[in-house]
Parts: C-alpha cells; structure tokens; sequence
C-alpha cells in the first residue's frame, strides 16, 4: 500500500498538488461550466423549475383543504433535478476540481478484496444501498405527526444544501486519501486532540447507528417467513452474480443484471409459497434468533472479497429499492391519492405528540436524518465506496446523485404516512400506554388528539392487510406499508390486493434495511482498522487478515450488544433508541462537514468554505439543542435522566411502573435510560471538543498558509477511461470506442513492445 504523503498547502484556488492546477476541470464529455447553454437547454431547465415552484406553490398556499400528493412529489423532483444540474456540477467543477486523469486508490492499490474499480452502475448501486437504510423509511413517518410540510421542506432543502454535498465532498476527501476513514481524516487534518475525539465519536456513534438498524429489521421480520426466505435468498443470487462478473462473464454488468432481477423477483413470489407451505415453521424466527443470524451474518459479509458479496448484493438490492419506489411515484400519479394529513398539526407548536415528545425544533430536524442530512453516510462515503470507485469525476453521480435518490424515498415515506386516515396513523404510531390495547380505547384516545376514528374503522383496517391488529405498531414501517398498500392496491388488484401489497412492502423495507447493516459493518471494520493503525501498524492495511477478522468481530459484538438490549427493552427498543440514533447521526454529520470545511481552508479553497460551512453550523445549533433537550429535559418524555429518576423512584418505592411488567423490566429501564444519557453527554461533548480544534486549525491555516501540510497522496496518472455518469455522452461514447472499451470502461491496454 502506498504510505499517505503531505505537501505544503498550495495557492488559493488549487486542489492540493502541482499537477491539479493545469488539469482539465471538467468532467469527460461535458461541456465546459462556463460554456453558454443552448436555447433548447435553457427551455428544458425553465420547465422544470417551473413545475418544482408549481409543486411548492400549491403546497404552501393549501388553507386546510386536502391537496394531491402529486403536488408534493412534483416539487421534490422539480427541486432535485435542479439542485443536481447547477449546485452539484459547481461544487465538483468551481469547488473540488475533480480530475480525470488522477488516478483513484481503487486503481493505484487494487488487491481484489477491499480496493476494487467498480463499474459506476454497479457502485451507484452499492453505495445506495448502503446509505439507503431505516432513516429514509422510519424518520419522515415520524415526523408526520407535525403535519407534512416541516417535514417535506427539511427532507429537499436539506439534502441539497447539505446531505448530498457531504456526501459527495466526504467521498472526494477520502478519495485523495486513499480512502481513508472520516476519524482518521480527522486526526490527519485536524490534529490530534480533535482527531482522537472524532476517532472516538465516529466509531461509538456507528455502533449505535447500526443497532438500530438491525433492531428495525428485527422488528419486521420477526415471525415473517416470507420475508426471511425471501431476504434469506438475496444472499446466494449476490454470490452468485459475484462470481459471474468476476469469473464468469467479466464485465457483462447488464446480463447479469437482468439475471438477478429475474431471481430477485422469484424470490420474492417463493416467499409468499414457503409461507402457506410446510416449511413457514422453519423459517418463522423469534428476535433472539434474527439477532443471533444477523451477528453471524454481519461479521461474514465484512470478512469476505467485496466483490464476492457486499457490492452485488447490494447493487441487486437497489433495483428493487429505486424500482419500487419508482412505481410508487407512478401509482401517485395514476391514483392522485390527497394529502389527508394536515400541513401543520398542533402537536408541531406544543411538543406533546403521542409518537415522539418535543417541539417541532429541533425534533423535526433530528428525526428525519436520512433523507436530509445524515452522517451515518459520511462513513461509507469514507469506507468502502471511495476504494472502489474508477475516477474522481464520478463523485457526483455517486455521492451527490445517490443522496438525491435517497432523499426521494423519504419523499415517498411522507406521502405514504400523510394519505391516510389521520386517526389510523396515531393510532398506529402511538405507543399502548397511551391508546390502550383495544380498538375502543384507541378510538377514545384518537379522538381526544383532535382525529376522529371509529372502533370498527380500526378493525377494518387491520382485517384488509390480513392483520390481528394494527394497534401500536411503532418503528414507522407498519405506517409506511399501509401507504404503499393503499397507492398500489389503488392502481392494481383493489382492497382485495392491500394484504399482499402490505406484507410485500414490510419484506421490501427489511431488504431495504439489511444491505445497510452489512456495508455498515465493513465500514465500522474500516474506522476501527484505522484506529488501531495508530498503535500498530500492520492494521493500516486494511486486508491484513487477522486486523480483519478482529476489528469485524470487534464491531459486530458492539453493535450486536445494544441490538439485543432493544428487544428486550420494555418500553420498545425504537422508541428508546431512536432519539439517540437521531442526535448521533446528526452529531457524525457535524463532524464529516467540520473535517470538509477544514480540508476546504486548508487546501487553499477558503472563499468556497461557506459550501460546507453554513450547513455545518446549522446542524451544530439544531443537533446540540437535542442534545441539551435529552439530557437535561425534566419531562420524562423527553429527557433520558429524567425517565431515569422516574422508574429508579418506583424501584425504591416498591412499585412497578406501566409498560414495565415486573422488577426486572424497571431495572432494564434504568438501565437503558443511564446508558442513553450518559451517551447523549458524551456525544455532544466529544463533537464540541472536534468542533473547537478544526476552528483552531481553520484560523491557523488562514493566518499561516505556509506552515499547512496536507495527508494527500501524490498525483498519479490514470490509465482507465470511464464515463462520469450513468449515461456515457457523445464524447464519452467516443473515447471509449477509440480504447476498444464498452460503456462500462476500463483500463487502457498498453501497447504491445515490439
């Protein structure tokens, strides 16, 4: 592996080594930034801004009558394709200068393991599906109960102005590094104090992301063996098409694609026949046992080649992940189903909802992570897709393009909470303490939040999705596949057809989740590598075996440890880490924007530091406030010490505590709740402490340029063509065809010595 070089900071304007000043600053085939656009190119783009202010126009101006879910879709899409064309295309031409003739680590250091060039399809795919996970589904459900425009503004201004720029400029640091993990970038650039603090909070703060993840896959696919079987088989058709490219027919990324989607689908239909058939007993699972699966499985799928398993797996995901969702747009557009929820619900001024205690800010802007702003994706932006991308000029696509997908699925979970009954949604999301277990208490209890629903619309509605009840089934993916039920059985099959749609989309968000869980665990693996290459260095090579199977095991018990806690927590493990999984993501996300705005001064960019900045010191003011909120808060809905003295007081008392069921359960509660304080405390003094040396290292870069040394590698040629984006341009397809190359690209054959 080539050692990390360092180079004294370089003028203003230049991307941090001699050779970028006089490279290209465009992508392949695309015009230059500055080049005018056709008339043809100016209607097209008037359009769609058109249609996107449309889409907010009617959002905003709607007085308390219900308005189509179309409308909100059209402003989201409006606002992507946008915010994509111009202010992505700037960061990665004006800002970072992406350059395609340096040649990317996934080039320089391929070992077939962890450092691969990855056809771009394939690790859009990847990289997707390993950001893609509960946030997008979960967090926007959840917010809901505010109304669905503070939620649908946070999810696209968000994700333009701050989630997708991370992403992608995360994934460029990283990248001239190769691929170095966001805790070691932070104790490279920013110094050793802040760096061993973010190196802390990163790792810690990871373990909690990915319990909660694994803890709402537990929550779905507990005794579901259709969605075991069929999630249980994506594993042997992602082997599979591993060996395929990689042995088999190399290259052929579209025919094996369209193998596996075939697969995929029958995986999905066997699914539904194993679960009427004699073998639904062997593959209904109890939630230790999925725990006890996933541990094994996490720890398998960041040990093995990428190649083999991580990247097919997940780029097979996504087809069904982007195609269903897809088609869910589809079905907004041909049903036009309304918005039933209100813009703006009072629950947003007063901070009592039954789903989630706290006002509007900052819960709003924590609870919806993913889909806006979410740390967690600096992490993979950092860990696997940065050693495996083919050329710089394809961080916009990746990092950018991928966090605006994301984000529309997020879009997608709003409208599908919003569409139906209101009462049917607080009935579903709140949890049994506060609407009672039976149909008649809910109802009772609904109605008293201001939304009617009678005891037989409940019943109904459990009986049309074939369920015994629907009563307190928090997490938001219950929520989330009664609007997709509702949107597709609309356009396809009718009511009779709502039980298979819902139980399709309960499987379809346990995929979802999954690839998650185990690109999650390879990265975790990455940071914690990293982290012991400070003590030993055979650990900074990140393929060395036994750093392998002991940073993996390492981090799969971490994770594994607070996953089982959540099932056995007697309030609900969602609902107790959940909270803390917003604030921590968040806090990461401070940290990514912290180490980039730091990287921006120092490498001579500070007049485009407010690109990473501004963002940066929203999320800091929103994240710290939760923070404060969670720790100190004396409403025990809220703050964790305060549930603490609450359940601690009826221990010493000699009571038990509703939901607690015994003394067992009031101790697991004060448990949990000291835990979750005290990680909350941690968290935000560990981000303060990052927070104050990357200014410390700002200002010391603004007043002593010379003194700056960056950990960049040195430039070295590229010797691979390969298109920028999904879709190879005129001259793309022209540069490819004079290397004898296909669409995919590859490396260019020396020639023959004679």
């Amino acid at each position: 592996m080539i050692d990390e070089g360092t180079s004294a900071m370089p003028k203003p304007e230049s991307t941090g080594t001699q050779r970028d000043a006089a490279s290209p600053a465009t992508t392949p085939g695309s015009p230059s930034p500055t080049s005018p656009a056709s008339p043809k190119s100016i209607a097209v783009w008037v359009l769609v801004g058109l249609v996107g202010a449309l889409g907010w126009g009617v959002l905003a101006l709607s007085r308390g009558e219900e308005i189509s879910a179309a409308w909100l879709l059209a402003a989201a899409l409006g606002s992507y394709a946008i915010g994509y064309r111009f202010y992505a295309r700037f960061i990665a031409h004006r800002v970072l200068k992406v350059d395609k003739t340096r040649a990317t680590p996934a080039e320089r250091l391929d070992n077939g393991v962890d450092f691969h060039p990855t056809d771009r399809r394939v690790l859009f795919g990847h990289h997707f599906a390993a950001v893609a996970g509960a946030g997008p589904l979960v967090g926007p459900v959840l917010a809901a109960q505010m109304g669905y425009l503070p939620g649908t503004i946070w999810i696209v201004a968000g994700v333009i102005f701050a989630g997708a720029v991370q992403d992608m400029v995360t994934l460029f640091f990283s990248t001239r590094r190769d691929g170095r993990s966001l805790g070691q970038m932070a104790r490279d650039e920013i110094g050793p104090v802040g760096g061993v603090a973010a190196l802390l909070a990163v790792f810690t703060i990871m373990i909690i992301l990915l319990a909660v993840l694994g803890l709402v896959i537990v929550n779905a696919l507990a005794h579901s063996p259709w969605g075991v079987f069929s999630i249980g088989m994506t594993i042997p058709i992602a082997l599979f098409m591993g060996f395929y490219l990689r042995v088999l027919r190399p290259g052929r990324v579209t025919e094996v694609s369209a193998i596996g989607v075939a697969l995929l689908l029958l995986a999905i239909v066997a699914g539904g026949w194993v679960a009427e058939s004699s073998l639904a007993s062997t593959f209904t699972l109890e939630k230790e046992t999925l725990v006890l699966w996933m541990i094994g499985y996490g720890f398998i799928a960041s040990v093995l080649p990428v190649w083999m398993l991580l990247a097919p797996r997940d780029y097979l995901s996504t087809f069904m992940k982007v195609g269903t969702i897809g088609l869910m747009a589809v079905g907004v557009v041909i049903a036009m189903p309304t918005l039933k929820m209100p813009a703006v619900t009072d629950f947003a001024a007063r901070g009592d909802g039954p789903v989630f205690a706290g006002s509007m800010f900052p819960f709003v802007f924590i609870t919806i992570a993913c889909g806006a702003l979410s740390g967690f994706h600096s992490l993979v932006s950092s860990g696997t897709t940065p050693k495996m991308i083919q050329k710089e000029t394809q961080v916009r696509v990746i990092g950018y393009g991928a966090m605006l997908t994301e984000s529309f699925v997020a879009i997608m979970a709003m409208i599908a909470a919003t569409i139906i009954e209101p009462g049917l949604f607080f009935a579903v999301n709140s949890p049994g303490g506060v609407i009672g277990t039976t149909v008649q208490t809910a109802s009772e209890a609904v109605t008293h939040f201001g939304f009617a629903i009678s005891p037989e619309a409940l019943a109904q509605a459990a009986k049309d999705v074939e369920e015994a009840s629907l009563l307190s089934r928090t997490g938001g993916a219950p929520t989330f596949a009664l609007g997709m039920s509702e949107i597709f059985s609309s356009v396809i099959g009718g009511a009779g057809m709502k039980a298979f749609w819902y139980h399709f989309a309960i499987m379809f968000e346990a995929l979802f989740i999954l690839t998650t869980v185990d690109a999650g665990t390879r990265v975790g693996r990455f940071m914690l590598q990293d982290t012991l290459g400070n003590v030993h260095k055979s650990f900074k090579n990140v393929s060395w075996k036994p750093g392998v199977w002991l940073a993996s095991a390492l981090v799969v018990g971490g994770w594994g440890y607070f996953l089982w806690v959540g099932i056995k927590d007697p309030l609900g493990g969602i609902n107790q880490l959940f909270p803390l999984f917003g604030i921590a993501n968040q806090l990461l996300a401070a940290v990514a924007l912290a180490v980039c705005t730091t990287l921006l001064v120092k490498s001579g960019r500070l007049k485009w530091a407010w690109v990473t900045g501004v963002p940066l010191a929203w999320d800091v003011a929103v994240t710290l406030t939760a923070s404060y909120q969670k720790i100190f808060s004396e409403d025990v809905k809220v703050g964790f010490f305060a549930q603490r003295d609450k359940y601690q007081g009826g221990i010493d008392a000699g009571k038990v505590l509703p939901p607690a069921k015994n003394m067992d359960d009031m101790h697991t509660v004060v448990t949990n709740a000291t835990v979750d304080g005290a990680l909350s405390a941690l968290f935000a003094i560990l981000i303060v402490i990052v927070l104050a040396d990357a200014a410390r290292t700002c200002l010391k870069a603004i007043s002593s340029p010379e003194s700056v040394k960056l950990s960049e590698v040195p430039w070295t040629e590229s010797k691979i063509i390969a298109p920028a984006g999904l879709i190879p341009t005129a001259q793309e397809k022209a540069e490819l065809a004079a290397a004898g190359l296909d669409s995919g690209g590859g490396r260019v054959k020396e020639p023959a010595a004679s």
